[in-house]
């Protein structure tokens, strides 16, 4: 277990604070030039999958390498604290990639089925085929929350399907136990709203675009996220009920003791979405480093006024010291 240094100020210390900063706009106003550098790309995995995202690349070769992005569920390539971090990233050396998971972001139209956490392999292949686009030159993976979570069962898989040039991974407030995570989105109002909000949009798009597959009418009413998933899985998935799904993408006790990625955990005693003691009650292997934060939030981690992410230092510590 390790502690770093984050100490906000008094008034940026609560959770609450932290979560609604890490995807507040203000965060990403002014130049980012990672966004100016971006071009968009359609990736098609072996199953056929079409995933978006954006290549942001430095106007001088470099060896620093590349660093992939995910965001969390409903965020997308876009979302603040994508846009905040990438640019960091950049502006540090950094080529960028931001990956739109499946149905976020504007790509709704490239998939006729919609999205489920479970789906990891087309995540992976995206990310092998990203990586093995470089021919060699270094690679990092870092995902929040859901994302997080597909980085570390990425990380897991590598173990057994090396992917070539990726030298860390890093998830930041990831999720491990989406069971319990979904309770405690239901049980809180203000981030309750916050999904509930989005996800709607999200169907309501991807409904319009094939009216023939999809009808959600009978989910949009509903008012709590446990119970839009048993509807939503009771119609259009082969799933018996929320908690069946949920154990597809659990990350608990020994389920990554057998990463040999070097991979990096950071997670904050005060995050309302993620319970603390998940992480305690993990058991990883010596290629995996766990950083628990007394503040930070869900996503947060933010430092001072300029609301720059603690983490983000990290990772460049840690991509720059990639052996």
């Amino acid at each position: 277990m390790e502690s770093g240094n984050l100490n906000p100020p008094f008034l940026l210390k609560p959770a609450g604070v932290q979560t609604a900063l890490a995807s507040a706009g203000m965060r990403a106003w002014g130049k980012n030039p990672m966004v100016d550098a971006a071009r968009e790309t359609i990736l098609t995995t072996s199953d056929g999958v079409r995933l978006s995202g954006t290549m942001s690349r430095q106007p001088r070769p470099h060896n620093k390498g590349l660093a992939i992005l995910l965001h969390g569920w409903e965020g997308s390539s876009d979302s603040t604290y994508i846009r905040t971090t990438g640019r960091f990233l950049f502006g540090r050396g950094f080529d960028v990639f931001r990956l739109n998971l499946r149905d976020h972001g504007s790509s709704h139209h490239l998939n006729t089925g919609i999205f489920y956490a479970v789906l990891l392999d087309e995540v992976f292949d995206a990310v092998r085929q990203i990586s093995e686009a470089e021919k060699g030159r270094p690679v990092f993976l870092a995902g929040f929350s859901l994302g997080g979570n597909f980085a570390l069962r990425i990380a897991r898989r590598c173990a057994t399907q090396p992917i070539g040039g990726l030298k860390q991974i890093i998830g930041i407030s990831p999720v491990l136990d989406p069971d319990k995570a979904t309770d405690r989105i239901d049980n809180s109002r203000f981030i309750l709203k916050y999904f509930l909000k989005k996800w709607r949009r999200s169907l309501a798009t991807k409904q319009g675009l094939f009216p023939d597959h999809y009808d959600f009418s009978t989910i949009m009413h509903v008012d709590n996220i446990r119970e839009m998933t048993e509807r939503l899985l009771a119609r259009y998935s082969t799933y018996t009920s929320a908690r069946s799904y949920f154990k597809g993408y659990t990350l608990i006790n020994n389920d990554l003791r057998g990463i040999t990625t070097p991979t990096t955990i950071i997670t904050a005693e005060d995050d309302p979405i993620i319970p603390v003691e998940d992480f305690y009650d993990l058991h990883t292997g010596p290629a995996t480093r766990l950083i628990v934060q007394p503040y930070g939030g869900h996503n947060g981690f933010l430092e001072g006024w300029r609301l720059n992410g603690w983490y983000e230092r990290v990772m460049v510590e840690t991509f720059e010291n990639a052996g």
